[in-house]
């Protein structure tokens, strides 16, 4: 071998070295090499923004206007990346934050050569843009993100958590049955399985744009499972009804589970096979969970807040 090809390929393995180094500093240990990254399987709204580096439509976002103290996580892998002590108010639509955890943000240049786009160190899932010198904060930087890139934890809540969505009649008492599910952290109602944007509470009842009144439970993993909140949503609802829920009639109130991936699709199938073993004709459906829409403030958490009853719920052992 000539000396100079010694030469390029002792250079080429020691930049691959410092490459490799470069990766593993400031990550956390579960995203280090040798550890085990998990990702989790990503909605068709979700892959838009995170893997094709989409923007969700401004003031429409879970955290636009959260003000809960806790931590930011990445949607996709997990990763610590902002805290709320650094999350404030710019009016641009999208929650911003003057700083990021040490290491967690890593900057490029964007595709259109204005911007700097921001994304995950861990995963390099998109997140959204930086932009310095505006004089907002001392700090004059804002991390512009898109929500659906995030999940959020609670103060002195556990730092792992999974969602789960069902539909199971009027989104007021599903959420009251669901929401008493040890385990659960939080609760929230809104819109699911439609084709119009940001839909409305009015525009779901005239039935014209196929959402169904939608659950979301975010739970903590070590205190319950996919399952064990499954099983409840098939007793506190009559999954056997067709579009409706009692007196509530409606394809808005039909019975479905909005599963996230493989996993929840086949525990679903699970607990219908057993159900259909036990003699009920089930008409739940089961379809992949797509862009889920928050209702109206005045929907949430309903029968806490009004001290009412739900009138078309109440639990019934099926298994």
């Amino acid at each position: 071998m000539r000396p100079e090809t010694v030469r390029t390929v002792l250079l080429t393995f020691a930049a691959l070295v410092v490459a490799c180094v470069t990766v593993s500093v400031g990550l956390p240990d579960n995203h280090k090499p040798g550890g085990k990254m998990t990702l989790k399987e990503l909605t068709p709204e979700e892959k838009r923004v995170i893997l094709y580096k989409g923007t969700e439509a401004p003031f429409t976002g879970q955290y636009y206007k959260h003000r809960e103290a806790g931590t930011y996580t990445c949607k996709r892998c997990g990763a610590l990346l902002f805290n709320s002590t650094d999350k404030f108010e710019s009016e641009c639509g999208w929650p911003s934050f003057d700083d990021a955890l040490p290491g967690a943000v890593k900057q490029l240049p964007d595709a259109d050569g204005s911007r700097t786009e921001i994304v995950c160190a861990a995963c390099g899932g998109h997140l959204g843009h930086v932009f310095v010198g505006e004089g907002l904060t001392a700090k004059s930087t804002r991390h512009c993100v898109n929500s659906i890139s995030l999940n959020f934890v609670p103060e002195g809540k556990p730092d792992q958590t999974d969602t789960a969505y069902f539909a199971g009649g009027c989104f007021w008492g599903t959420e009251y049955y669901l929401q008493k599910v040890e385990g659960v952290i939080s609760t929230r109602v809104g819109y699911m399985g439609g084709s119009t944007e940001n839909p409305n509470y009015d525009q779901v009842c005239s039935g014209k744009t196929g959402h169904t009144e939608t659950v979301e439970v975010v739970y903590d993993p070590a205190k319950t499972n996919f399952e064990s909140i499954a099983r409840m949503f098939f007793e506190i609802h009559d999954p056997t009804q067709v579009d409706r829920q009692g007196p509530d009639v409606g394809e808005q109130y039909r019975s479905a589970v909005f599963y996230k991936d493989e996993s929840q699709l086949q525990v679903s199938k699970e607990l219908i096979g057993l159900l259909e073993d036990n003699g009920y004709r089930i008409a739940t459906e089961l379809v992949k969970a797509d862009k889920f829409w928050p209702a109206e403030t005045y929907h949430q958490d309903y029968y806490n807040h009004t001290g009412k009853q739900p009138y078309c719920h109440g639990y019934q052992k099926r298994f």
